[in-house]
């Protein structure tokens, strides 16, 4: 089968099959080797199983999930069964899941209670049915009727829908067609080089953008490995880095811990290592931190920039070893990138990132004002992010017109931080916003109550901590008696860091 062939992403893991059904596709998160053949055969084995709980053409199946083999199997399968399938964090909160389930209604939620505690904790509320099988250990709840979406079949069908929080806090679920991935999927595994025997490091979510294009569909393209990891261990980590981890593609914070860790154990440099690829992505990089990370793994750092409704990839750097470059690269083949110089301010060479081809979405999910206002007419997608191209064509992200805060590799929105802080009895208002540190991004929570010097500061991280998933969880919490604002009452977040500097430097 050629690559042309492949229509559905299911086609991606049966075209290996046929090629190389012997060869490794995935390692579990318990060590165990699954070859091609047998993901195939783990596939068709959950589509069916999905069939059987009612799950029909262009039904939701919601995946409460951390990387492992079964996450990966339901993924592919749901589209074998011509469905949609709807991946989340196991770590987030019941309020926050429940919000994804209404509005996605479900046809079917698996849980893969065998990897995650968590998972288990929201199957059990679901009361859903344990399944141990050859490809894991998993929970289905089915959760009722979800009103099948009318589609076009092919490549322009939805595959996945993963959703985000929104500027608004309201849930949207971004609409990835079988074409986008399949397509994220070959130019990611091109930059990349990957070929079968590659074996990818696959500790970025699947429930992410980031890991299941540039990771899953990466590696089901080129007939690569990937080796699953339910939750980030330096440990673990560098132990894979020296037993044939090829590809390890990142967040910039992964890759300190892991530093950290050598370091403790009297190690300044990965050596005899077979690794190849080094990546970063999901925030910015620093120039000195840069440098340290190429120096302890011998290898250029590479970086790029990308979102969930470009199905990851925008573009990507390809820089020799010490390049002082801190750019997120050139644009992908295939994708046209221009700036909307109306909103970059003053300077003229700045502006707002715009975006076309085929990694963009198909649109928001029921969503179709917010579709509007995202893509326009002619398919261009506004990123939000303000940009500026160098003398060498290389794409610099110098801000946001958006707030959306970046921790972690994850999309963090602080209307979302502020509703769960502004729900405390002793909370007037809040205002959140994000500042950079090296590689990465804090939350700080502005929260005006009665009395500042009598407030509960850790009783509110609780509560917060109770409603937010951890990486949405304010870093440091200021009580004060009022926030910035114009005359209409609007909080002027730009001011935060001016008018509380004495906190915030304290």
């Amino acid at each position: 089968m050629t690559e042309a062939a492949a229509t559905h992403i299911f086609e991606l893991v049966t075209q290996q099959a046929r090629l190389s059904p012997e060869a490794v596709a995935v390692i579990d998160a318990d060590g165990r080797p699954h070859s091609y053949a047998a993901f195939e055969a783990a596939v068709r084995q959950a589509a069916s199983l999905l069939k059987s709980q009612g799950v029909a053409q262009n039904d939701r199946v919601m995946l409460v999930a951390e990387n492992c083999f079964a996450t990966a199997v339901f993924i592919f399968a749901a589209s074998a069964a011509g469905a949609y399938a709807v991946p989340i964090n196991a770590r987030m909160s019941e309020g926050e899941i429940a919000r994804v389930e209404a509005h996605a209604t479900p046809r079917a939620t698996v849980y893969t209670t065998g990897v995650s505690p968590e998972a288990a904790a929201h199957a059990k509320a679901a009361n859903a049915t344990e399944h141990e099988t050859d490809f894991g250990h998993f929970a289905i709840a089915v959760t009722g009727e979800s009103d099948p979406e009318y589609v076009a079949v092919g490549e322009a069908q939805t595959a996945i829908i993963l959703y985000t929080t929104g500027t608004t806090g309201a849930p949207k679920g971004v609409m990835l067609t079988h074409a986008n991935l399949l397509f994220a999927g070959k130019v990611s595994a091109r930059m990349r080089e990957m070929k079968s025997g590659d074996i990818i490091y696959g500790v970025l979510p699947l429930t992410h953008v980031f890991g299941l294009a540039s990771m899953l569909m990466a590696s089901a393209h080129a007939g690569a490995t990937v080796q699953l990891e339910a939750r980030f261990q330096p440990a673990k980590l560098y132990e894979a880095l020296m037993s044939g981890v090829t590809v390890f593609p990142a967040v910039p914070q992964m890759h300190a811990l892991l530093m950290q860790y050598a370091r403790e154990q009297g190690i300044e440099k990965l050596e005899n290592s077979a690794l190849r690829y080094v990546s970063s992505g999901a925030a910015p990089l620093d120039p000195a931190w840069k440098r340290k990370a190429e120096s302890f793994y011998g290898l250029a750092l590479q970086n790029g920039y990308g979102m969930t409704e470009s199905t990851a990839g925008i573009s990507g750097t390809r820089n020799p070893i010490g390049t002082p470059d801190t750019s997120v690269g050139t644009v992908l083949p295939d994708i046209e990138v221009k700036l909307d110089g109306s909103v970059g301010g003053e300077d003229v060479s700045i502006g707002e990132i715009l975006t076309r081809g085929p990694h963009i979405m198909k649109g928001y999910f029921r969503n179709p004002e917010e579709t509007a206002r995202a893509v326009d007419a002619q398919g261009w997608l506004r990123t939000g992010d303000l940009g500026q191209f160098d003398d060498s064509g290389k794409l610099n992200v110098v801000g946001r017109c958006k707030e959306l805060i970046i921790r972690g590799g994850f999309n963090v929105y602080p209307p979302e931080v502020e509703a769960a802080l502004n729900d405390h009895p002793d909370v007037i208002q809040s205002a959140v916003i994000g500042r950079s540190v090296a590689g990465n991004e804090e939350i700080l929570a502005f929260v005006q109550c009665v009395s500042p010097e009598r407030f509960d500061v850790r009783a509110l991280t609780e509560f917060a901590g109770a409603r937010l998933s951890s990486y949405k969880r304010p870093s440091r919490i200021f009580p004060v008696s009022a926030l910035p604002a114009a005359a209409t009452g609007k909080v002027l977040k730009h001011k935060l860091l001016d008018v509380f500097a004495e906190l915030v430097n304290a």
